[in-house]
């Protein structure tokens, strides 16, 4: 472990921010990922197929998120053991995992390959989009096997601390993206089915570089056949990267129902919808990459006996979110229609999603607090906590508020967006309260070891 991936010492602000600009540079490249598709076929398609990309995309943000969060406990213990200067322990930690994520590959496959129609009957995907739709989940199915080995390969990168590997991997994917994209959409005039195909070249693309980089860079621990099987390691990052899963997949469950709920507003609610989802993505960003960075920055110190310093990370990450949060929300609120207007020429779909931006826009503020305390409690193998708090956020405020203001006469799209920061602000106050059970509990441990 060199100095720059030595997260127990030096400046945290510097040492974050060193970690965490090329996971936000992966984490932007991939919502311009997707984006693309949206904008391309929002410029050249047709209103059925932004329709179609907007519900199926979020069919495949559901998938990659969920696994994203399975591949937090790789993360986690592979930083863990470095802090603990147990490198021996971290090649059956990869292989196992290698063997457990293509059984969930396979399994993917055959779910939205052979249900992509019910699916999108499930999404009620308007009638005018069902078949493209289905196309899009089905082609985007066939190469999931890409989609998941990406989302390995930078999990074990970050926990060994190289944020900067997956930074290449995804822009590689992006700049393939575009070009199919392009060439498609725009020129052969394939629609949604040509931005599902750019999308699976992209990700085959991006995962052959990563493995021909990691074959040529070397691994710097032993790793052997043996590794890769069913072993002791699994049940251990599969107990830190579960929790959050599970949480992670039923609070997309709540944004497909979600997603459900404005289809039945209309064609041009839900492409307005969809094309808001994207700009949100973007204002996700820093949040998202502080959460990621955190678990990673904070396992290591849990690991090396320092606590101190890893909840000085916690604050730090939450200051600088704050800082970036309140001048994305000015952005998102003073000039949503401009944001929406990259995506669509169509006016009633550019107002749709401004009205939608209008009510989420909070929520830009109070995940900079969230999201650096979930990562925080991530890389304290508090995961069981940040599963049940998020099951409370999604069950129990999001899901049911978004439906009822969905049934509303005249249903407002501000109003339905006004869940997630409703839901957010109950979390932040949830995990304040574990923060300061957890404080209260710690100085009994000790005097019971002592």
């Amino acid at each position: 472990m060199n100095e720059k991936t030595d997260f127990t010492q030096g400046s945290i602000l510097k040492k974050l921010a060193y970690f965490m600009l090329p996971i936000l540079g992966a984490l932007v490249l991939q919502a311009a990922y997707g984006a693309v598709d949206l904008l391309v076929v929002g410029r050249f398609g047709s209103t059925s197929g932004l329709s179609a990309v907007s519900t199926g995309s979020q069919v495949l943000n559901l998938v990659t998120f969920v696994v994203t969060q399975l591949a937090m406990g790789i993360t986690v213990l592979i930083a863990r053991y470095l802090g603990e200067k147990r490198s021996e322990a971290i090649g059956p930690v990869i292989g196992g995992a290698v063997v457990v994520f293509a059984l969930i590959s396979a399994g993917l496959f055959v779910l939205m390959v052979c249900f992509a129609r019910p699916i999108s009957v499930l999404m009620q995907a308007p009638a005018e989009a069902v078949d493209l739709t289905s196309d899009y989940v089905r082609i985007c199915g066939s190469g999931i096997f890409f989609i998941v080995a990406y989302n390995l390969l930078s999990a074990v990168f970050r926990g060994l601390g190289d944020s900067r590997s997956p930074l290449l991997f995804v822009l590689i994917a992006c700049v393939v993206n575009v070009i199919g994209d392009l060439a498609l959409v725009a020129g052969l005039h394939m629609d949604a089915t040509g931005a599902a195909l750019a999308t699976v070249f992209a990700q085959a693309v991006s995962v052959v570089c990563a493995v021909v980089m990691l074959v040529k860079k070397g691994l710097p621990f032993p790793i052997t056949k043996k590794d890769f099987r069913l072993n002791p390691q699994c049940r251990k990052f599969l107990s830190i990267g579960l929790p959050l899963a599970l949480q992670e997949f039923l609070t997309q469950v709540s944004f497909l129902a979600l997603c459900a709920f404005v289809n039945r507003l209309g064609l041009e609610a839900s492409s307005g919808y969809g094309v808001a989802c994207k700009i949100v993505n973007f204002a996700m960003l820093i949040p998202s990459a502080l959460m990621q960075s955190m678990a990673s920055f904070v396992s290591q110190n849990v690991g090396a006996g320092n606590t101190k310093r890893a909840k000085s990370a916690m604050f730090t990450g939450i200051g600088v979110g704050l800082v970036f949060g309140c001048a994305v929300f000015a952005l998102v609120m003073l000039k949503g229609d401009v944001l929406a207007g990259f995506f669509s020429t169509d006016a009633a779909v550019v107002r749709k999603a401004f009205e939608y931006l209008k009510g989420f826009a909070p929520e830009t503020i109070l995940t900079a607090v969230l999201f650096s305390m979930i990562g925080y409690f991530n890389g304290n193998d508090k995961t069981l906590w940040v599963m049940v708090q998020g099951l409370v956020q999604t069950l129990l405020v999001r899901l049911p508020m978004s439906y009822f203001m969905s049934i509303q006469p005249n249903a407002s799209l501000t109003m339905i967006g006004l869940a997630a920061p409703t839901s957010t602000a109950v979390g932040i106050l949830l995990n304040i309260v574990f923060y300061i059970y957890l404080n209260k509990k710690a100085p009994q441990k000790r005097a019971q070891k002592a």
